[in-house]
């Protein structure tokens, strides 16, 4: 019986579906070692849902790009303040 398009997909699945799997293994090993780029990504995805808000907020008085800076910066300043808080209260960790 000659493969044809059809009746070689169910062939090719199962080693796709374990190649995806491999890779996802190392990304995760990857990105349990660093920790920075995941909070970073993280962060912009967040930053996607705050910024329209804080544009909405300001009635259009600013641009994107500030609403845009405006969200990271509370961002960063409530990150901060989540950091400090737990390095004063739990500081044997640190």
């Amino acid at each position: 019986m000659k493969p044809t398009r059809l009746n070689i997909f169910p062939l090719l699945l199962p080693q796709v579906s374990v190649q995806i799997l491999e890779e996802v293994t190392e990304i995760w090993s990857q990105c349990r070692k660093q920790k920075l780029p995941l909070y970073l990504f993280l962060a912009i995805c967040f930053n996607l849902v705050i910024a329209p808000v804080v544009y909405a907020a300001t009635d259009e008085q600013f641009s994107r790009t500030q609403a845009w800076a405006l969200g990271l910066l509370g961002l960063v300043t409530l990150s901060l303040s989540i950091y400090l808080f737990f390095v004063m209260f739990i500081p044997e960790k640190f």
